[in-house]
């Protein structure tokens, strides 16, 4: 019987537990590869490997979130000298925050590398086992490349990339390519050959669930032409297409129908819904695995019940942001006064340590089930607090963020009639009336209300849009009076300053000095932090 991706993410974390090297680019030793590849079996093994690191605190636990923290939508929850130096654009590049990261997602390459370069050579193997363990690998090292390629990619210097294609593959350390985008035709590349190999998300069992498939390859190559326009406005033109395959041929839509407007969008964030229609590509997440964030962002020490940590939160300007009958803000913010649902009991939120006097929502259904209050009652959690997993999946990307980079798209490409569909397909599924001629700005607003405070980037977006300013303006937050009181009268102050966003330096993330040094001077520091 098989067994579950989540089992055999754990397991393969055993398997493959050789080191984390990024720039060891070989493929196994002789002893793997003489007997190794040689069954179904073992292709089901090597490709699981390369899920192993979707888990990690330093990749989709919280790592990465860090620079997505930057944004003028969060601020950083607790005092945290490396995380505050990511905020304000001062980071030497040895920040944890940034190297850990950086090492699991070459590491991730580097594995999908050796499948790459193996699996066309594997005997006694099916065809569609070999098909699909091809795929995924393709898919693998283009999403890991591609969050490699925009958080330290520039458009006068690259990151570094090698693989089995290459003549020089295993000789030499991964050369740094000549620009962001070389990276990004990379990318494309591999998202284009994954494509025809994988299956569509349908076709897997229940215990597959989480592989890459074919829906997810369009839909990171969407997320990669898009980042990819800000440097060749020609990159908008396969968007649409793409995102009506994913529709279409890849049945992915808005989860619809529900009791309410605010239902419709809250049941997107629910452990019911980890496989929806929505759905296209998550950290496939466990009670005792997965991705920590829901932990991450809950309340510090969690009201005494549970170990939350207390990071990453939400600013007066997200709240104002929202048209004032938008339910997507309180599904997306907690607010003193707001009621939820905690291990069985009715609270009214309230915070001791919220700079801003406000917590990110959207994750916390996982803790609402259990009785009396008690964190041991819940399935969903993880009973250790020091890895506060929950079965709830970390969404990564999902349909509404591809609808939008539709309507983004037609609208740059001067359809903007065109665009109002998409646009309002969005909106209408929270109850929100129609834009007839949206521009530019109405997406903005759209893709910020409906995305916050997930894995999409909010600074990304105001970087590769060109709106400095927004960057820099200072931050806000409510300050009660008395902050273990839910009904607490509030203050708008200032919690964060003004910072100092340089596109002529920060846009794109330092290497850390010490990835430099080990390439011998081969490697260059991004154009800005030299």
């Amino acid at each position: 019987m098989k067994k579950p991706l989540i089992y055999i993410m754990i397991l393969a974390a055993g398997l493959s537990a050789c080191s984390k090297d990024w720039v060891d680019s070989k493929p196994y030793g002789a002893p793997s590869t003489a007997f190794f590849w040689k069954s179904d079996e073992d292709l089901e093994k090597a490709t699981a490997a390369m899920y192993v690191p979707m888990a990690n605190e330093a990749t989709w636990g919280r790592d990465l979130f860090w620079v997505q923290d930057a944004s003028d939508d969060l601020v950083v929850g607790r005092v945290k000298a490396d995380g505050e130096n990511i905020k304000n654009f001062i980071p030497s590049g040895r920040e944890g925050y940034l190297t850990g990261g950086w090492r699991d997602l070459y590491w991730m390459m580097n594995k999908a590398n050796q499948a790459i370069e193996n699996i066309p050579k594997a005997v006694n193997v099916s065809d569609a086992i070999r098909d699909r363990s091809l795929g995924e690998a393709y898919f693998m090292r283009g999403f890991a490349h591609f969050w490699l390629a925009y958080i330290w990619g520039h458009k006068d210097q690259g990151v570094p990339f090698d693989g089995p294609e290459n003549a020089e593959y295993g000789k030499r350390i991964p050369p740094q390519l000549k620009s962001v985008t070389d990276n990004y035709a990379q990318i494309i590349s591999d998202l284009e050959k994954a494509a025809t190999l994988l299956p569509l998300f349908e076709s897997y069992a229940g215990e597959d669930r989480g592989r890459a498939h074919r829906a997810a390859a369009w839909a990171y190559m969407v997320k990669t032409y898009a980042y990819w326009a800000q440097y060749d406005n020609t990159k908008w033109a396969p968007i649409p297409d793409l995102a009506d395959k994913i529709k279409n041929e890849g049945k992915r839509a808005l989860i619809t129908g529900k009791a309410s407007a605010k239902e419709n969008y809250r049941s997107v964030f629910t452990i019911a819904n980890n496989w929806s229609s929505e759905y296209i590509w998550s950290v496939t997440s466990g009670a005792q695995g997965g991705s920590e964030f829901p932990g991450v962002i809950l309340e510090n020490t969690g009201w005494g019940a549970y170990n939350g940590w207390g990071y990453f939160q939400p600013t007066e300007e997200l709240y104002q942001e929202y048209e004032a009958n938008d339910p997507r803000r309180e599904v997306t913010i907690l607010k003193f006064g707001d009621k939820f649902t905690y291990f069985g009991l009715e609270r009214s939120y309230f915070s001791t340590n919220s700079r801003s006097g406000f917590q990110i929502n959207k994750y916390m259904e996982p803790f609402s089930y259990g009785s009396e209050g008690k964190s041991g009652t819940n399935p969903n959690v993880n009973p250790n607090g020091n890895y506060p997993t929950t079965t709830l999946n970390l969404s990564l990307i999902r349909y509404a963020e591809i609808l939008l980079f539709k309507a983004e798209a037609l609208i740059q490409l001067g359809r903007n009639g065109e665009a109002a569909a998409p646009l309002n397909e969005v909106r209408n599924r929270v109850g929100l009336g129609d834009i007839a001629m949206p521009t530019l700005n109405d997406l903005k607003h759209e893709r910020r209300c409906e995305l916050a405070c997930e894995w999409t980037d909010r600074l990304q977006d105001l970087k590769r849009w060109g709106d400095y300013a927004k960057i820099n303006m200072p931050l806000h937050g409510r300050i009660h009076t008395t902050t273990t009181d839910p009904a607490s009268p509030y203050t708008v102050k200032e919690i964060w300053p003004a910072r100092k966003f340089d596109p002529t330096r920060h846009m794109a993330w330092p290497i850390s000095p010490d990835e430099i040094s080990r390439s011998n001077g081969a490697y260059k520091q991004t154009p800005g932090w030299e």
